[in-house]
Order: C-alpha cells, then structure tokens, then sequence
C-alpha cells in the first residue's frame, strides 16, 4: 500500500496524518473537550467540530501528573497545554474495512505516564493487520483524587469517552467498530479491570498486563484527597481545587507519596508508592471488579490476563534496595500483605529456601499483581467467559538478566520498541535475538486474539489451569505459580478501606 498525506473524515471534521513505514499515523486527535476551567474535575464533553483539515502530525500533550522518581514528558513543541485528552492511530490503510482494532491503555500507577511515550509506537501493530489506538486520559487529582461534588474516577470517563470515539470514528481508519480489543499494563490494566465491571459495551475483548489489586473505597480515597489538600494548603473541596494550578495538586500529592508510611489508617495502601486507584463508588464503578465479574458482569468479554513472575523486583531496583532487604524488611512486608493471621508463617512454609529478600518480593508481588491477575481470569472462566492466562518467565537481558521477568518487561516485548525509556534499561542497548523472537512471538499472539478470541492455546479452566509461558522457549504448562495459588486461594481480592473501618 501507498500512503500519501493520509486524510480521514470523522465526526469533528477532518484530520490529515503522516505516511510513516507503510501505515498511516494520525497523532493527537481530540476526543473530549480540553478538561480545563468549567470543564474541570467535570465528565469529559464531545469535542468541538473543526474547519478545514486538522493536522494530526504531532502527539497532544500529557496530563499534568506525578514528577516522582519519573522522567518528565515534555508536551510537543506548539501543543494547547490543556487539550490533555487526545488519541492517536496507526492504521494499515485507511481505506480499508472490517479490521480488527485493539486500544492501548497506558500505566504508570494512575498518576503518571502518556499515550506520547516512544515504548508504545504502534506502528509493528498496524504491520501486523490492525488498526492500533492510544489515549491520554487524567491521572492523579485530576483523574482519580475523591472529591465531593465531582463525579468519581473522571481517569476511567476519559477512557470509556476514548472507546466512545473508537465505536463512532474508527471506521474511517479502516478499523471495525465491532471487534475492539481493550489491552493495558499495570494501571492500564487495572483500568481495563474496572472497565469490565462497568459493563461500558464498548469493546469486544481485552488484554490485561499485571493487573494492580488496588481498588479504593470512597471512605480511604477522600481520606488520601484530603491529605493532598493539607499538603497543598487547600481545603479539601471542589472549589479550591477547580483554581489551584494542577502542578500545584501534583507536587502536593508527590509529597503525600513520599510520606505514605506517616498514614497507617490508610492499611496496605500505605506501603505502597501510588495514593491513587480506581474508587468502587457504587455509580460509575459498582464495585471491585473480582466481585463483578464473578458476577458475570464480562462473561460476554474475551479476556487474556497474565502476570511476569518476579514482578516486583523492579520496585526494589528502582528505590535502590536491591541486596539490602533485611529480615525485618521482610517480616513487616508479610505482616502487611500476607492475609490470615498466620500468613507469614503459611509463606515461610511454602517457600522454605527462600531469603528476606526473596520472601519480600514474593509477598509484594504476589499481594500487587500477580495474585490480583490469576483471580481476575479465574472469576472470568468460573462465570463462564472465554478465559486465556499467560506468565511472562523470560528474564529481562540487562543488568546479567538480575532483574529476572519484572514489572514492565512485557511492554518493550508487545511493541518491539525496546530502546525507549524504561524499556532500554530492561532489555539493553542490543538485546539478543531471543528477545526479540519472544517479543514477535507475544505480538503475534495478541493480534490473533483480537482478531478472533483465539490466541493460539487452550482456553483456561479451573480444572486444568492451562497457561500460556512466555519464556525461550516458550510453552503451554499447568499454573507455575502453585505455592502462591494455593496461598491465596481463600482470598478475596476486594476494595480497601480505611484500616479498622
């Protein structure tokens, strides 16, 4: 296919992209009004129709968000500094029909992150035969903080918008409106999670990478709100916050993260490094989303959930606690998130080799992501959905492969760019010929899910539990994760609240 100056109409008007590597890419399209002055802390609004053709050669920027421990992402050059909630496409031909279309969701623990990144090009997707969506949607205050007087989880409405525009527009890319695939990665996860529990209809299947188990009440979110409020010298109130600079609320609440250990009324979440997730507000998300879909609330959704096997080792790497984890480290990490009162005791037991760091990592990574994503598929296939459950084993090549198959490693897998942002310190500067097998392998495989809900492998069941391991080379086993299953095979992944309420 030729692609010259690409053009499509939708409804706004006009937008005109960029011929790149054989697909077309239209960046920085608005699908929501810019959430600023009377919009916001509001619902997302329909974006205003143009003129003329729309450029759509550059990213639109990100949303204000968290400066902590991240690098910066600067807007493009020339960007509205409030026209925050913006999409981009790459498409194989525009001028096709009936294509199979599959959403990005970015992560970055609700607080951070954008749809702009390098390590999300869409690019070896749409080479791939679909058409390939990412959004930028609110985080931190400005998405997740409880306030009262303004609609709840405006993070998750900036999404269901985005998949709105998708239903209307996407078939001038090329793309079928019928068959979209949802897919994320950590908080994007997480939100694709509750966007199954809200029944939105707007997606056919998904794909959920290491699944947080962080559900907020409203009781513990308002209380972590009005923590940030104290911070910024605000009180904690519509009002204040509708005029306070968003760098403000921002700086604010990266001071409150810092100090997340002062809060022992906010529980588990206090050992964490993000006050921000979805809140069960009883409306726009009826609740967490294991109850939900044991429920059947997604029994008609495709799901493919997986975890990577060591996933918090990058956390102990990036706070630069890697081989000095103490066994008092280890005990209160187990008196926090190991459930049951003789839950330390239960993971001593299972793991018996194991180290204070190694106990600290398993317990981490198992309370955070990987527990919350096997419960995610078993609640699926118990209530009848066509369930797929993958772990990623492969370790990361950098650093000797010390950081085993951590948090994020299957980003830079999915997409094949590996040599951007986090992705290059994970996979290296050239990283080997297995990597980027496994990563066309990973691609590939995603691709045949959207495209018909089978990705290559037997469907998961309670009874044989067979998944998918992404590792060189790669196969279909039993569960690997027994002893962890079998820890938490009584628990019930569900909203946190305020501890002792």
């Amino acid at each position: 296919m030729t692609v010259t100056d690409p053009e499509v109409r939708i409804g706004p008007g006009r937008v005109r992209g960029r011929p790149e590597d054989g697909v077309a890419v239209f960046r920085g399209i608005p699908f929501a009004r810019p959430p600023v002055g009377e919009l916001r802390f509001a619902a997302p609004r329909a974006p205003e129709p143009w003129d003329g053709v729309r450029d759509a050669g550059t990213f639109g920027p990100p949303a204000p968000q968290s400066g902590l421990g991240l690098p910066p992402i600067q807007p493009p050059p020339g960007a509205d500094p409030g026209d925050w909630l913006t999409l981009s496409v790459w498409t194989p031909d525009p001028g096709a029909a009936g294509l199979p279309v599959m959403v990005w969701i970015h992560g970055g623990a609700y607080r951070a992150g954008s749809s702009s990144q390098p390590a999300y090009d869409g690019r070896r997707f749409a080479q791939s035969g679909v058409v390939l969506v990412t959004c930028n949607y609110r985080l931190g205050v400005e998405g997740f903080a409880q306030i009262e007087g303004a609609p709840a989880n405006r993070g998750l409405l900036d999404q269901v918008a985005a998949l709105r525009w998708v239903a209307e527009n996407i078939g001038g890319f090329g793309g079928d409106p019928g068959n979209v695939t949802v897919f994320g990665e950590s908080a994007g996860a997480g939100s694709i999670a509750a966007l199954l529990a809200m029944r939105t209809g707007l997606f056919r299947r998904a794909i959920t990478q290491s699944v947080p188990g962080t559900f907020f009440s409203p009781r513990l979110a308002a209380d972590i709100t009005a923590a940030i409020a104290t911070e910024a010298g605000l009180p904690p109130s519509l009002a204040s916050f509708a005029v306070a600079a968003p760098e403000r609320l921002a700086a604010a609440a990266d001071v409150v993260t810092t100090h997340m250990r002062e809060h022992p009324r906010w529980g588990p979440v206090a050992y964490t490094d993000t006050p921000f997730s979805p809140v069960a507000d009883g409306e726009i998300l009826p609740r967490a989303p294991w109850r939900a879909l044991l429920a059947g609330a997604a029994r008609d959704v495709d799901l493919l959930a997986g975890h990577n096997r060591d996933e918090y080792r990058l956390f102990i790497e990036l706070s630069g606690r890697r081989g000095k984890i103490t066994a008092e480290d280890a005990d209160a990490a187990l008196r926090t998130f190991a459930h049951g009162p003789d839950g330390a005791a239960r993971y001593r037991a299972a793991y018996p080799a194991a180290d204070p760091e190694e106990l600290y990592e398993l317990v981490y990574s198992d309370w955070l992501f990987r527990m919350p994503s096997l419960h995610l598929a078993q609640a699926h296939a118990v209530a009848g959905g066509r369930t797929f459950l993958y772990e990623l084993r492969y370790p990361a090549p950098a650093d000797g492969e010390a950081l085993g198959a951590c948090h994020a490693l299957d980003v830079p897998l999915v997409f094949g760019v590996p040599g951007a942002g986090i992705a290059q310190m994970l996979a290296g500067e050239r990283p080997p010929a297995s990597f980027t097998a496994l990563g066309d392998l990973m691609r590939s495989e995603w691709v045949a899910f959207a495209a018909s809900g089978a990705p290559g492998w037997t469907a998961y069941s309670a009874g044989r539990r067979l998944t998918r391991i992404y590792d060189d080379p790669a196969s279909v086993d039993p569960y690997p994760e027994e002893a962890s299953m079998h820890l938490w095979e009584r628990h019930l992944f569900d909203v946190l609240d305020l501890a002792g309420g």
